[in-house]
């Protein structure tokens, strides 16, 4: 991580990341426990009950994928302001297995009225197969 990213060093095209890991079952059940107290067999915590609804394996919940989506972006540099994230869900996301975060600056305010950069970024399987695809637009602060 950058510690001190400013407005003025990024350029579009300059490229986020990568940050790889997998989601472990533990990870998925303590996301879970966050709003049930207890927490109860379902498609994100039990590979059986994931099978009776037709899914191969446990899945990690949309709104985990979506705070996974978004540290790519704040784990870049601490200056990084996330204003907003929209995330596509192309495929199902399982537990267990390695996960590759990354994005990529495809636009940046010039009008010198905000410090609004827009970018890509994507989750990928280890067969390089996007499982979840976004946009956010952060803000870093100019050079004092």
């Amino acid at each position: 991580m950058s510690k001190n990213l400013y407005f003025e060093d990024v350029d579009i095209g300059d490229e986020i990341g990568p940050i790889t890991r997998s989601v472990s079952d533990d990870d998925v059940i303590q996301f879970v426990s966050i709003r049930e107290k207890k927490v109860a067999p379902s498609r994100f915590t039990s590979k059986e009950f994931a099978n009776s609804e037709g899914l191969p394996e446990a899945i990690v919940p949309g709104p985990m994928n979506i705070a996974l989506m978004s540290q790519v972006l704040t784990d870049w540099s601490e200056t990084v302001c996330l204003l907003k994230i929209d995330v596509v869900f192309r495929q199902t996301v399982p537990h267990n297995k390695e996960l590759t975060f990354s994005g990529i600056v495809t636009d940046k305010d010039e009008t010198g009225e905000s410090t609004k950069i827009e970018c890509d970024v994507v989750m990928e399987n280890s067969d390089g197969v996007k499982l979840v695809i976004g946009t956010g637009i952060i803000a870093l602060p100019n050079k004092p």
